[in-house]
């Protein structure tokens, strides 16, 4: 997909706000690089499962669903994983989020992972992600299991990361960011 003049909304948590590099993340560097329309929908802390006015559910309904989107783009919380949410609730709001977006805008769906961190209850949202692709559609920007996202230098990992979830500036620049213009080109 050419991004150019596209209109992506990014829905997601601190990742996808950049909170660990001024509020800069990779959706604001391929506004800048690819000359996309931009509409970010990130705010620090929340869930995917539609527990509080902050999730990433109530906050998706929240969107003028006027704007016609040409992508949506959404972040697999970690959050749902730190809290313990159920993986139940977790997957009703991804069914949710899936149905939403193809009956509002009927444009693409991608669901992104995080890079690989010592986290069981993370793996599993991974899991559950990879199975409900299929019936609904969706594709999966799976940094988790990217062997080359794993294979970054441990140097190059502390310059990248600010902890095991949020990337720095440098880390969205030169190791995030290519890997979503590359995937989005290829949609």
């Amino acid at each position: 997909m050419d991004l150019k003049n596209k209109t992506v909304l990014f829905l997601g948590s601190s990742v996808t706000f950049g909170s660990a590099a001024g509020g800069v993340s990779f959706a604001d560097l391929m506004e800048e690089q690819c000359g996309l329309k931009m509409v970010k929908e990130a705010l620090s802390g929340t869930t995917l499962a539609d527990v509080d006015d902050g999730s990433y559910v109530a906050r998706l309904k929240k969107v003028d669903r006027r704007i016609k989107m040409d992508l949506v783009i959404v972040q697999l919380s970690t959050n749902d994983a730190g809290r313990g949410i159920p993986l139940a609730d977790t997957e009703a709001a991804i069914r949710f989020i899936a149905d939403y977006v193809k009956t509002t805008w009927g444009c693409p769906l991608v669901f992104y992972t995080g890079t690989y961190f010592d986290s069981e209850p993370y793996a599993k949202m991974v899991t559950l992600l990879r199975s409900l692709a299929g019936e609904y559609g969706f594709r999966i920007l799976d940094l988790w299991d990217d062997p080359a996202m794993r294979a970054v230098s441990e140097e190059d990992y502390k310059r990248f990361m600010e902890d095991p979830v949020h990337p720095r500036l440098v880390g969205y620049r030169e190791w995030w960011t290519p890997k979503f213009i590359e995937f989005c080109q290829a949609l």
